[in-house]
């Protein structure tokens, strides 16, 4: 795959990209685990295929220390016992919050099942992180940046 354009190669794209990963900075200075960011940021990137984002996020939750089979087993979380119920309420947020053009939005039942186990601040800070990787995703996707060329650390 080739890229239909090289975003930093405008003068838009780096002023953009700085405030986005600033407002995503915001995101990690709360009490959500990085782990569970990083599941998030990976399972919207699946949902709207971006490889760009799913290469970067893989290989940094990899050299985080998040293990091959969770990686693996991300696309089919509801039918695996590896991850804890308060990323499965994360992921299922994630989930209905990238799909809201499917029409149903995000349901008081999944929204429910994440206040269990997130209190305000981190529902704001997961909410906040769906945003920001949909964001990421749809300029990448639009753009076609292909993945596997990210080093971890890289950005």
């Amino acid at each position: 795959m080739q890229a239909r354009l090289n975003p930093f190669g405008t003068d838009i794209a780096p002023k953009l990209v700085k405030h986005i990963v600033a407002a995503g900075k915001v995101v990690t200075t709360s009490s959500v685990p990085a782990a569970t960011l990083e599941l998030v940021n990976i399972r919207a990137s699946q949902i709207n295929g971006c490889g760009g984002c799913l290469d970067m996020h893989t290989k940094d939750a990899a050299r985080a220390g998040e293990t091959p089979l969770r990686l693996n087993l991300v696309a089919g979380w509801r039918e695996t016992t590896v991850f804890t119920d308060a990323e499965r309420a994360a992921l299922e947020l994630t989930e209905q919050g990238t799909r809201l053009a499917d029409g149903s939005g995000v349901t008081d039942q999944v929204w429910a099942s994440a206040t269990e186990h997130y209190d305000e601040e981190q529902l704001m800070a997961l909410v906040a992180q769906i945003a920001l990787i949909n964001l990421f995703n749809r300029m990448n996707v639009i753009t076609r940046q292909p993945g596997g060329e990210y080093v971890p650390g890289q950005f």
